[in-house]
C-alpha cells in the first residue's frame, strides 16, 4: 500500500506544524507549504492525497490554488478559514473544496474530516473501476471513468462535486432527490444546514451546462421536494 501524503499549506508556521504533527501520528506523510505557490509546486511535483488550504494565503490564495488544482487534479481539499460566515464557507465549497473548517479548531476534528475524505476517495475511485457507466442524454455524455463531461462535444469543466452531483442526478433519471438526500450522497456525512450548499452548486451547474437559456431543462427543480435529471 502506498503511503498517503497530505500537503499542509498555511503561512502560520505554528498551525501547520500543529497539523503536521497529528498527520504523523496518524501514519500520514506530509509537505508544508507557507504560501499559495508553494503548494501548487507541491501537488504539481509530489504525489498529493490530500491538501489542507488555509484560503488566506501570500503569492495565492487557498480559491485560487483550488481552481489551479481542479484543472488537473481530483485530490481531496479541505479549507481552513478564520472566516465563519455561511457564505464564505458556500463559496469555498463552490470553489472545489470537499470540506470547509474554521479557526480555531480542534486538530481532532480536522484529522476525522481528513480521514473521512480520503475513505470517500478511495470508495469513488473503487466504485469509477467497477460500477459506473458512461451515460448519454442527448448532447451530454458523462464519463466517470475519467470524470469528464462533454456537451455537444465540448468538455465541460466541473468541480468534483458538480459532477458527483451530475452522475448522481443522472444515473436516476426523473427521480427526485431532495437537497438532504444530495447532500448525504455527495458530501457523504450527515446533514447540517446543507440546502443552501446543495442549491448553490446547483445553480452553478446549471449555469455552465447553458441550462439558463434552455427551455427543456435537464435539471429541474420539484419545488418543495428536490431535484430530478431529464435527459
Amino acid at each position: 500500500m502506498n503511503q498517503i501524503t497530505i500537503l499542509i499549506a498555511d503561512d502560520e508556521a505554528e498551525i501547520a506544524e500543529l497539523i503536521a504533527l497529528h498527520v504523523k501520528k496518524e501514519g500520514y506523510n506530509y509537505i508544508i507549504a507557507s504560501n499559495g505557490k508553494a503548494a501548487l509546486q507541491a501537488v504539481q511535483t509530489h504525489s498529493i492525497d490530500l491538501a489542507v488550504l488555509d484560503i488566506m494565503m501570500p503569492e495565492l490564495n487557498g480559491y485560487e490554488v483550488t481552481q489551479l488544482i481542479r484543472e488537473q487534479y481530483n485530490m481531496p481539499i479541505i479549507f481552513l478559514s478564520a472566516k465563519t460566515s455561511d457564505l464564505n464557507k458556500i463559496s469555498g465549497l463552490v470553489m472545489g473544496a470537499d470540506d470547509y473548517i474554521t479557526k480555531p479548531f480542534n486538530p481532532m476534528e480536522l484529522m476525522a474530516r481528513i480521514n473521512a475524505q480520503l475513505r470517500r476517495y478511495k470508495q469513488l475511485n473503487q466504485s469509477v473501476e467497477t460500477d459506473k457507466k458512461v451515460i448519454e442524454a442527448g448532447a451530454l455524455i458523462i464519463y466517470p471513468d475519467q470524470r469528464r463531461v462533454s456537451l455537444y462535444e465540448e468538455t465541460i469543466e466541473l468541480t468534483p462535486k458538480e459532477f458527483d452531483i451530475l452522475y448522481l442526478l443522472a444515473s436516476y433519471p426523473k427521480k427526485v432527490f431532495s437537497a438532504e438526500a444530495i447532500f448525504r450522497n455527495v458530501w457523504g456525512e450527515a446533514y447540517y444546514d446543507g440546502s443552501n450548499t446543495v442549491m448553490v452548486h446547483i445553480r452553478t451547474l446549471r449555469k455552465k451546462l447553458g441550462e439558463e437559456k434552455a427551455k427543456n431543462k435537464l435539471i429541474k427543480t420539484v419545488w418543495g421536494v428536490g431535484y430530478s435529471f431529464h435527459g
